[in-house]
């Protein structure tokens, strides 16, 4: 951007693994705040060497901030690590509760040297009984009921991305942000916590209300009740899918006119009320009819008519999307075997310019010196 960036002069350090706590300090970082990672000494942060399905976690959150080594056994780390909190408007951490404490590096303990601090702690659960459990995304989806809305009937599924883990994270930015609103007026920092299990509560805030308002439990979206007729996917001649959905009387009206299939036109389904209700007829009729026409004319026919639709893609494929890549989508970074890539920017846009990369992603200790050197060469005022 070429305007001053919206968190630039607020330094975070960022105390945290594997993908609630970075994607945190990601937000942070792209919005213009100086994010400082806290590695151990070594091999550093053990989310870059992750493998299956954790290989792309490190280089997915890891731009725009710097790296620092720092070993919490060691009295002298430690000193230094609380030096730096020092100097810091926020720190975050998603560590098990009370590991923290332990050393030193607790809430209270640190608010007492630097009374600005913002202290986010990300935990699997909020204050309540659950509060000591340890949480995973796939164990949040299975309990919140996630799990249960995204698979077939009688067979839970979670879904393909670490969803909770990135929205608390996205969440605990949003406290962070409304936290350094809150100092402005107070001039002191709060500790802030942000809950993976209450995370995925709120994505299901909209079936336990469908089912306070009707007295009926809501199946899960593959068992196809939907409260729109035609809202699901298609094959095509040549092989591939498509999603196509008409969601409103006047999308029925152009879809008809687009198909030119005299059998859709029937008054059982005139209305959208009327083609959700038979939706177990309608469903494979359309099929039947879009199954003559290859992917490319469904999609130039959807486009032209304004109707939504969506070829079904893979997330590799988003490497190549037309569309990330003209609009400042798609981020370029170095990965850590020195090959270049890139990563989808925050979905975010101010005025005309998105938010892009300020920093490569870090290699282990980059910043010591620059970060650690002066911290290390005096003392300071809580000394």
């Amino acid at each position: 951007m070429t305007a001053p960036l919206p968190l630039a002069g607020i330094r975070v350090v960022e105390f945290s693994h594997m993908v609630m706590g970075p994607t945190c300090g990601l937000v942070l970082a792209d919005l213009g705040a100086e994010v400082i990672k806290v590695e151990p000494p070594g091999k550093g942060d053990r989310t870059r060497y992750l493998t299956s399905s954790g290989t792309g976690f490190f280089p997915a959150f890891s731009r725009n901030k710097k790296s620092v080594q720092l070993d919490t056994e060691s009295e002298a780390d430690l000193d230094t690590l609380k030096r730096l909190i020092d100097t810091a408007d926020v720190l975050l951490e998603n560590f098990r509760p009370g590991g923290l404490e332990a050393k030193g590096l607790g809430y209270d303990a640190l608010s007492a040297r630097n009374p600005r601090l913002i202290y986010l702690s990300l935990k699997g659960y909020l204050p309540g009984p659950y509060e000591n459990r340890t949480a995973l995304d796939e164990v949040v989806q299975m309990q919140s009921g996630l799990a249960y809305m995204t698979g077939p009937p009688g067979r839970p599924l979670r879904a393909g991305a670490p969803v909770n883990d990135m929205m608390g994270g996205m969440f605990g930015a949003i406290a962070i942000m409304g936290a350094l609103r809150q100092r402005d007026a107070t001039g002191r920092g709060q500790h802030l916590q942000s809950g993976l299990f209450e995370n995925a509560a709120f994505l299901v805030s909209t079936a336990m209300l469908q089912q306070a308002l009707t007295g009926q439990e809501p199946t899960p979206m593959p068992a196809g009740k939907r409260a729109w007729g035609v809202y699901d996917v298609f094959d095509t001649r040549d092989g591939g899918q498509i999603f196509i959905g008409v969601v409103t009387d006047r999308q029925w009206e152009i879809f008809l006119r687009e198909l030119n299939e005299p059998v859709l036109d029937n008054p059982d389904y005139g209305t959208n009320t009327e083609r959700a209700k038979r939706r177990e007829t309608l469903i494979p009729l359309v099929q039947s009819l879009l199954i003559k026409h290859d992917i490319a004319t469904l999609e130039t026919m959807c486009e032209r008519a304004g109707l939504p639709f969506s070829r079904i893609a893979r997330p590799w494929d988003l490497f190549e999307d037309p569309h990330l890549k003209a609009s400042g989508g798609l981020l370029p970074i170095t990965l850590p075997d020195g090959r270049a890539a890139t990563v989808p920017a925050l979905p975010i846009q101010f005025g005309a310019e998105r938010l892009g990369v300020r920093l490569d992603l870090p290699k282990i200790g980059e910043h010591d010196e620059e970060i650690l050197g002066p911290l290390r060469a005096r003392p300071t005022a809580a000394d």
